[in-house]
């Protein structure tokens, strides 16, 4: 079988992490003191996404350099992103989450392993431990001070070196955080942006007066948004999660595109395919009851489904929860193909109108996504792609917490023989038993 569940010899529980020094890192040049509007979007995904970029040795940037590098670049970098600068205030005026452009700073951590990079075990299976890699956000520097990020670099005794970032999720989604990496790349080698960002968060304000046009069972009602708000599918399990890798090989992918083809081939992509075979083996590897509805959830960029388009230089976030519903039974004994095309119905009716009423509706409920499960992809945001002065990250990939609602999909690791054959790594976590039908599950369907 091409396809396997990686399984790893025991992690490192400890990175031998010593902080050197924390500061603050403030714009290059005087900025606007402004507030800046947050969509209802950018209201729901008040959270901190965690994410970490091994680089291997490079002789021409030692781990002593490449922190001033970064430092310099980050403040250049502030002032077209004078908004990250800020902090989240809830706007007296308006009543709403907000902004306050103050210029007050980000976090800038340097640090250093006792390790070497190729000690601290697979890059590509999701140890928690490298939570270490990265800095917390909350009280950085001063009890109740929440910058929107923080950067810490880690440096190895080979002379590798992590660049760990926390990011709000309220200041970037993945597309525009992409943006602002390859942005910042630029700074850092001395050459000006090629792509400076656009900052009208107004153009994804709700109408008014608000109007639903189209019924919403993929969103559930709050009666508030509370600051800080994190809840839902993004909640924390209590039981204990086995972690596993899972990975397609484009062959594979291919082999689950035949099999869905059906009168609908227009449906039939990879990520559809790919995430109809998640949902599938998500969907039944529970308690299984034949007739409870399953409801998969995956993002949606919205920029180009809009009239007029946003601009692809649009800094926020842009993207949407599509859906798809199915009974298990259906789920079980149906066609691929109808799977296939109902995950393709989903996207397809992000259209402009649904949108807006998506973005209506969260103005009078305060809603956030509902589902069973979230198919969240880094697979095709590039960020391996990153060309730094030093080089691009060996890997990338967002630091795992307890979710076991949410399967990740991301590039193979560089080093794999699956590396660029198209392939794609998929972490999953679950308790043990259903991890082990997943697995079978998940085999027992590509045949």
């Amino acid at each position: 079988m091409e396809t396997t569940g990686q399984k790893t010899s025991p992690l490192l529980q400890d990175m031998k992490v010593t902080i050197h020094k924390t500061s603050m890192v403030f714009p290059l040049k005087q900025t606007e003191n402004k507030s800046s509007f947050l969509s209802n979007i950018d209201k729901v995904l008040n959270f901190d996404v965690r994410m970490v970029q091994f680089f291997e040795a490079n002789k021409d940037f030692p781990p002593q350099i490449v922190p001033e590098k970064l430092k310099k670049a980050l403040e250049d970098a502030l002032v077209a992103y004078d908004f990250l600068a800020g902090r989240i205030k809830m706007n007296s005026e308006t009543n709403r989450l907000g902004i306050d452009c103050n210029a007050e700073g980000v976090g800038f951590v340097v640090a250093s392993s006792e390790y070497k990079l190729d000690q601290i075990g697979n890059l590509a299976y999701p140890n928690q431990a490298f939570a270490q890699f990265v800095h917390k956000t909350k009280d950085f520097l001063k009890i109740g001070d929440v910058p929107l990020c923080v950067f810490q670099l880690t440096s190895f005794k080979c002379g590798g070196f992590a660049i760990g970032i926390t990011r709000s999720h309220v200041a970037f989604d993945g597309l525009s955080f992409k943006t602002f990496l390859d942005n910042l790349a630029l700074l850092a080698a001395g050459t000006p942006l090629t792509m400076t960002p656009f900052h009208d968060r107004q153009l994804l304000a709700a109408r008014y007066p608000p109007h639903v046009d189209f019924p919403h069972p993929e969103l559930i009602k709050l009666d508030s948004l509370p600051l800080g708000f994190e809840s839902g599918i993004f909640e924390a399990s209590s039981k204990e999660l086995e972690f596993k890798v899972f990975q397609l090989t484009s062959k594979n992918i291919n082999n689950l595109k035949e099999k869905a083809k059906g009168n609908n081939t227009t449906c039939v992509t990879r990520f559809n395919v790919i995430t109809a075979h998640l949902w599938r083996c998500k969907a039944l590897c529970g308690q299984y009851d034949p007739n409870r509805s399953s409801t998969i959830l995956y993002a949606v960029d919205i920029r180009s489904r809009l009239n007029p388009p946003l601009s692809k230089a649009y800094v926020g976030n842009a993207v949407l929860t599509a859906y798809a519903t199915m009974k298990c039974k259906e789920l079980e004994e149906g066609e691929f193909s109808k799977l296939v095309e109902s995950v393709w119905e989903g996207s397809r009716r992000m259209s402009d109108e649904y949108v807006r009423s998506i973005i209506d509706w969260g103005e009078l409920y305060y809603g956030f996504p509902n589902g069973e499960i979230l198919v969240s992809s880094w697979w095709r945001l590039g960020f391996e792609e990153v060309e730094y002065p030093w080089g691009k990250a060996k890997y990338c990939c967002p630091v795992v917490y307890q979710r076991k609602d949410i399967v990740l999909l991301f590039p193979p690791f560089q080093g794999s023989s699956e590396g660029d054959d198209g392939g794609v790594n998929i972490i999953v976590a679950l308790p043990s038993k259903e991890m082990e039908k997943f697995k079978c599950l998940f085999y027992t369907f590509l045949i």
